[in-house]
């Protein structure tokens, strides 16, 4: 059985969660002969920083020595062509599009497709997006037309059926897994950051991350604490309203944002005092087990799939309480037997997640889906 995977979520994303979860699926197909499965990656242009982590994938870095951020139109539109004659030339048995542009609709030549639904931040948060986002509009199309569905996450799933008219059996719940593996991580001497007390903050903070709520409801803690620091890994520079909200909190010298690969980010879970995730909404959250398994303490928002992944190795805090916030902070801040107590459960917790996992039950999902 060979799956054709498009270039899509390759072009737009430099990090993140859907682009480390085909090259984990794809990966693991590679690595698991037994499975029975092969693939295509549709793809020649990108500046994903996962891919050179597997050299099999042949693909060219088109701007290498820039930071490559707003150039995923661009990507798109040139690695679109490469995909639509993988999909002509229909060397594959099943095609699974790694986002919702339709475009493959029409060069399918009978072939059936295999979509993920990775969250529903679309259509909940729409504010977050631009009016000319048509994201939603395409989601709606797949969702009607695919064979399967795969969801990350229970919580998905019901949201897809709170939006679509769809059938829920044609909705598979297949979980992610970690990237990270169970490990002592390795320190350089570059590393004194590190050497500092601190929360850490993971990725982009866009509305629905809700960071300037947790910065705000934070801030009388790092006043109160002045040598409690607050790194934000990725994400991007920080903008001029959110240098502004730091200096207006007095905070600014106690909040900073690095530009960090995968081990780096390792060093910063395994040293923080937590890991804090206030976001209103979350598909998956894989940062969750990221931290589970860099020994990090998480403190995690009680909506979205985060109880769900979270399970009882996290503490969890309403994200739109400020004094909810505070009070988990504050605990973990002062008893050290419950941050120690978080990390053995979130190893425990981490265990009934696995990329392996996630690729054999995908397998199936496949194998139903065939015309």
């Amino acid at each position: 059985m060979k799956i054709l995977y498009d270039h899509q979520t390759f072009a737009m994303q430099e990090y993140g969660g859907i682009s480390r979860y085909f090259i984990e699926l794809m990966n693991q197909f590679r690595i698991n002969k037994e499975m029975g499965v092969s693939f295509e990656l549709a793809l020649h242009y990108s500046n994903n920083e996962y891919l050179p982590q597997y050299p099999s994938f042949k693909y060219h870095r088109l701007f290498p020595d820039c930071n490559c951020r707003g150039k995923g139109p661009f990507l798109n539109f040139v690695n679109k062509p490469y995909s639509r004659t993988a999909l002509l030339k229909g060397n594959h048995d099943l095609v699974h599009p790694t986002y919702y542009d339709p475009y493959y609709l029409k060069y399918l030549r009978g072939k059936s497709f295999v979509i993920t639904v990775h969250d529903m931040i679309h259509e909940l948060y729409p504010q977050s997006f631009p009016k000319y986002d048509r994201t939603r509009a395409y989601k709606r199309l797949v969702i009607g037309r695919a064979s399967a569905i795969i969801a990350v996450s229970q919580n998905t799933k019901e949201d897809v059926l709170t939006f679509y008219d769809v059938d829920p059996a044609k909705i598979e719940v297949i979980y992610h897994g970690s990237s990270f593996q169970i490990e002592r991580v390795s320190f350089a001497q570059k590393d004194r950051q590190l050497d500092e007390k601190y929360l850490l903050f993971v990725g982009n903070r866009r509305q629905y991350k809700n960071f300037n709520f947790f910065i705000t409801s934070v801030a009388s803690i790092l006043q109160n604490n002045p040598d409690l620091k607050v790194i934000c890994a990725g994400g991007g520079a920080f903008s001029e309203d959110e240098q502004k909200l730091l200096e207006r909190l007095s905070i600014q010298n106690q909040v900073v944002q690095v530009r960090t690969d995968d081990d780096g980010l390792k060093r910063l879970y395994s040293k923080a005092i937590a890991f804090i995730f206030p976001s209103l909404y979350e598909g998956f959250g894989i940062p969750v087990l990221e931290a589970f398994a860099c020994r990090c303490p998480a403190l995690l928002s009680n909506t979205g799939s985060l109880p769900e992944v979270g399970g009882d190795a996290a503490l969890y805090f309403d994200p739109t309480d400020s004094e909810s916030l505070r009070s988990a902070i504050t605990d973990v801040l002062e008893d050290e037997k419950l941050r120690d107590k978080l990390i053995h459960a979130g190893l425990k917790q981490l265990g009934k997640f696995s990329w392996e996992r996630t690729a054999w039950e995908t397998k199936i999902v496949y194998e139903k889906s065939l015309p």
